[in-house]
């Protein structure tokens, strides 16, 4: 998988094709996820309500109508940004 690219190959499945918005919508859900679960958040209100925005914006993405398998998407999806976020982090 290129730096810049969205698409990753899964075995002998084609390559999935995220848009750059569903990737960020991703990103910042696990971000949100991540502040509201470490020790004393602060302002867990608004953080509740952004994971919950964001949540209904990954749930409804265009990209699902599309998704040959919508389950193994989202799977894919997810794995994709904390692989990322573990490539930025090294």
């Amino acid at each position: 998988m290129t730096r810049n690219s969205n698409k990753r190959s899964n075995g002998g499945r084609d390559a999935t094709d995220f848009p750059a918005d569903l990737v960020q919508t991703q990103a910042a859900w696990n971000a949100t996820y991540d502040a509201l679960a470490a020790p004393r958040p602060r302002d867990t209100t608004a953080l509740r309500r952004r994971l919950l925005l964001l949540s209904v914006r990954l749930w409804w993405h265009p990209y699902w109508e599309m998704a040959p398998s919508v389950p193994a998407a989202r799977s894919e999806l997810r794995q994709l940004v904390r692989t990322r976020r573990a490539v930025r982090a090294a």
